[in-house]
């Protein structure tokens, strides 16, 4: 073999690895949207991924946005994933998915969760969604009712009770709406204040104070570190719509499984990317709830749990 042979040989094959490389499939890439407070969400939506075989970085990869709590970056930060040609979008609570929706309507979006997308419009039928989409509800007709009712158990002589809401969220008015009724059928009166700006918390809780609240529901989306400490001032019980609120220091929660919610969303993920179009996959709603109570904040609060609650909890805070 001549010299000049065996050099262009030897060149040619050290190219082949290279070459190998350069032909490896593109990983899937799913673009994850969400309010703020990434904790449990993001962890458990990564162990329900390995459970259907997708690692970070070995076979999907993500990007990562949060709002921090701004819910009016949720559209900026939606747009950018789609500039960023995302297979999926991820959103995580209503704003989220509400503004992932405006931003594309080919990319697939599973919502992680959201509260009433049926009511909020952005499904047109659980069974099938139809458009681009699909995911998991995390609103049932008897939750709130179910909700007042345990405030009830909590505390016998409650007779009034305030709700915060977020108008800036569109579930707002299906939280305010379910809530009000529950109230109507239980006898309670029902007062609502909404929240724009977190400087308006000081305000809102003085009308709860003036108004002789005997407790306070707070919707998810709303910034909860204000809320808990002005809750414990002014010796207000502050339930929550889901089970990290209380365990951060609201009195109690009732509310879906988030955990397995969270996993359940890598089920969506993986029929999508193996060809399932969003709008023929159903949006399920919560089978389970689950008591979350804080009788560290109730023992602040000077509230004794009857010990009927307590039996029936799910998780008991001390």
């Amino acid at each position: 073999m001549r010299r000049r042979d065996f050099i262009t040989l030897v060149g040619g094959s050290a190219a082949w690895p290279l070459a190998a490389r350069a032909q490896k499939p593109k990983l899937p890439r799913i673009g994850v949207l969400i309010t703020a407070n990434p904790e449990p969400f993001w962890t458990e939506f990564q162990a329900g991924l390995r459970e259907h075989g997708y690692v970070e970085g070995q076979n999907i990869v993500f990007e990562f946005r949060s709002a921090d709590g701004e819910l009016n970056r949720l559209r900026e930060l939606a747009d950018e994933l789609v500039r960023l040609r995302v297979d999926i979008i991820v959103a995580w609570r209503t704003p989220a998915v509400t503004a992932a929706r405006h931003a594309t309507t080919e990319i697939p979006i599973v919502m992680a969760s959201a509260g009433d997308p049926l009511g909020t419009g952005l499904i047109s039928s659980l069974a099938r969604p139809g458009g681009n989409i699909t995911g998991l509800s995390s609103t049932a007709p008897e939750r709130y009712l179910k909700t007042v009712e345990f405030i009830r158990e909590v505390l016998p002589s409650t007779q009034r009770i305030s709700i915060l809401a977020n108008p800036s969220d569109p579930f707002s008015k299906s939280f305010v709406e379910a809530i009000e009724d529950a109230g109507r059928t239980l006898g309670i009166a029902i007062q609502t204040i909404r929240i724009w700006e977190a400087e308006e918390f000081d305000a809102a809780f003085a009308a709860m104070v003036n108004g002789r609240a005997d407790a306070v529901i707070m919707q998810a989306s709303l910034p909860r570190k204000p809320a808990l400490d002005l809750a414990l001032r002014h010796h207000l019980p502050l339930v929550g719509g889901d089970p990290s609120l209380t365990r951060e220091g609201a009195l109690m929660s009732y509310s879906p499984n988030d955990n397995e919610m969270y996993r359940r969303v890598a089920f969506y993920i993986d029929q999508i990317l193996k060809g399932a179009k969003p709008g023929d996959l159903p949006v399920e709603q919560p089978t389970r709830y689950e008591i979350v109570i804080n009788r560290k904040t109730a023992t602040a609060l000077g509230l004794s749990i009857p010990p009927g609650v307590l039996a029936i909890a799910d998780e008991v805070i001390d």
